[in-house]
């Protein structure tokens, strides 16, 4: 079912739109104009992250400015000014190069939203190490794995995930030289410290080095379906990138209170809930606690928040909470709200209209882009169930594979097709560290091949089809698992689906659907065959499904992605293969 675009009206809007003429900009758009908008280092030093989200804003006016706003489950709250924020990261800078950990050595962070995991991001960037986060709901395996392909050097991680996680896989590290644990109160060993003993000895006083804008910065680990954890190099040069999507897609503006709910052990929480916000000077809230929804519209109304960014899970968990509870918060100070990790409902951008008051602006990026790369953007019409347009500086293409390492760009709108972006940008992804074979398959005559299938509509909106080893080929079709899902989501009982395609000697594939109920509804047969005629009657026999299982919980992944390839391992009886990166882990 196609649904009526949402309009824009910029004249009515509280603030005006940062990007007014979307054509006009992408005509005569340049790196290099974006490039003069931030300082650089000092004496012409280079390019360094961390000095453009920090250190610039703190030898100006905006050192009193709230950088952090930190709120902990317990009730806490811990401000970080700029000036403040870049003492801290100094003194943790100090301490690095202390233990002699140089430019390119990495530093692994396993801690959850804890400000000391923030310092130490920016401080290992103004070291020129190399700053990789880990999910703290990894088990002891996902981490020594990831440690091990990232050549971990340093380690910073509470005394608790320490003795639950790492002690027991040491010997398998060898090339770990040191364990900062920012709890501890004495050093346990030569190897395993005290960071906050070794912070109060350190200097608050730190020159970065010369940056060239090629070093590298951050590694981002992703799961593949198989195999092991990739990990995604990214370099100094990729702050323009998330300079300007705060600038163009998140319409950061120098009064907002920004909130992005990602944890930093997921590239979003780290590109969009650290570096990108604060390249524009602005206060960032990061909640300590887990979703709750309560807690969360407490803290929009609280906090004041005026830009949110959070993952399509979380939207469809407030989808299934009584609308009356949102009523008890004012969120008239939020002006805009943004969504990534699986592509967004259409269901889930009406409601946000319904209920917040606000349309959910999707948009589509990966680990791998390093920034956002289609979004709807705040003076444009949103139209649910699309990732938008490309953000000017990004070509993107639908394009399908020839023969060899040729690919035919598809011209005709709405034809499904690979979704391939052309290389240059500043963030993109400069090699899986270990596996340049791996890295080399990503990119087919000329183009990045994303991996996702989508069409392009005749005013130049991407739609989301499929992963495409996810796509479903039943009788001869081609179908999506996400258009089946959102078609679902249309009926009243339904809070969330997932969709795979399961082997049928017949037809190739069969459409099965597994649906989450919203409260107030109880599996039934009956239910089970009013969803397939619903489905039906929206699809067509040879696209709806043809069998449908109720369960309690879809398996995600932390950032909020489906995990449809575990849906259909379960339904066969085949090996899970990672899971490391899945919701409802253990807990830190």
């Amino acid at each position: 079912m196609d649904f009526a675009p949402i309009k824009k009206d910029t004249a009515r809007l509280a603030v005006l739109p940062n990007l007014l003429e979307y054509e006009k900009c992408c005509e005569s758009f340049s790196w290099d104009t974006v490039r003069l908008e931030l300082d650089g280092l000092p004496d012409g030093r280079g390019l360094n992250m961390a000095h453009e989200a920090v250190d610039r804003h703190a030898a100006g006016p905006l050192r009193q400015r709230i950088a952090i706003r930190w709120l902990g489950k317990g009730g806490a709250v811990v401000d970080l000014s700029y000036g403040a924020l870049r003492e801290q990261s100094s003194r943790f800078a100090n301490v690095l190069a202390a233990l002699g950990v140089a430019g390119g050595d990495r530093v692994f962070c396993l801690a959850g939203r804890i400000p000391e995991l923030y310092i130490a991001a920016l401080g290992t960037l103004k070291n020129r190490s190399v700053f990789c986060p880990l999910f703290s709901a990894f088990g002891p395996e996902p981490i020594c794995q990831r440690m091990v392909r990232g050549d971990a050097k340093v380690l910073v991680t509470t005394e608790r995930q320490y003795a639950k996680k790492v002690a027991g896989v040491l010997d398998r590290l060898p090339l770990l030289s040191f364990v900062l644990l920012t709890d501890a109160e004495s050093h346990q060993s030569d190897r395993i410290r005290s960071l906050p003993r070794l912070m109060a000895e350190a200097s608050d006083e730190f020159t970065i080095p010369p940056t060239s804008p090629d070093d590298m910065a951050i590694l981002h680990f992703t799961s593949g379906t198989t195999g092991m954890p990739k990990g995604a190099v990214h370099v100094h040069n990729a702050v323009l990138t998330h300079y300007l999507t705060g600038k163009y897609v998140l319409d950061l503006h120098p009064d907002d209170i920004f909130w992005c709910t990602a944890d930093p052990g997921w590239v979003t929480g780290t590109s969009y809930g650290i570096i990108a916000p604060m390249t524009h000077g602005i206060t960032s809230i990061i909640d300590e606690a887990d979703f709750d929804a309560e807690r969360w519209y407490h803290i929009l109304e609280e906090q004041r928040v005026t830009v949110w960014y959070t993952a399509p899970t979380a939207i469809r968990m407030l989808m299934r909470a009584p609308d009356d509870q949102r009523r008890r918060f004012d969120l008239s100070r939020l002006r805009l709200v943004h969504s990534v990790g699986e592509p967004l409902n259409p269901e889930a951008v009406l409601w946000g209209e319904k209920v917040l008051g606000l349309p959910i602006h999707d948009n589509w990026w990966q680990t791998e882009t390093g920034g956002i790369m289609i979004a709807n953007y705040a003076s444009q019409e949103i139209r649910p169930g699309s990732m938008g347009r490309p953000l000017p500086g990004i070509e993107a293409a639908i394009i399908r594979r020839g023969d060899g390492d040729t690919v035919e760009l598809i011209g005709e709108p709405d034809v499904e097709g690979e979704l391939a972006l052309k290389p240059g940008w500043p963030s993109m992804f400069r090699e899986y560290l270990h596996d340049e074979e791996r890295y080399r398959k990503c990119f087919v005559g000329g183009w990045y091949i994303t991996g996702d299938l989508a069409r392009r509509d005749r005013d130049g909106y991407f739609w989301f089809v499929g992963r495409s080893d996810d796509i479903i080929k039943t009788a001869g079709h081609m179908v999506g698992p996400f258009e089946v899902e959102s078609t679902l989501m249309e009926h009243p009982a339904v809070a969330e689906a997932g969709v795979i395609g399961k082997p049928e000697p017949v037809i190739g594939e069969l459409v099965k659907a597994f649906v989450v109920l919203k409260d107030g509804f109880t599996p039934s047969e009956e239910l089970r065959l009013e969803l397939i005629g619903f489905g039906r009657s929206r699809l067509g026999s040879a696209v709806a499904p043809k069998e449908i299982d109720f369960i309690d919980n879809l398996p995600k992944t932390r950032s909020g992605k489906i995990m449809r390839r575990l849906l259909k391992a379960r339904e066969l009886g085949l090996p899970e293969g990672d899971t490391s990166t899945m919701e409802g882990g253990e807990t830190s």
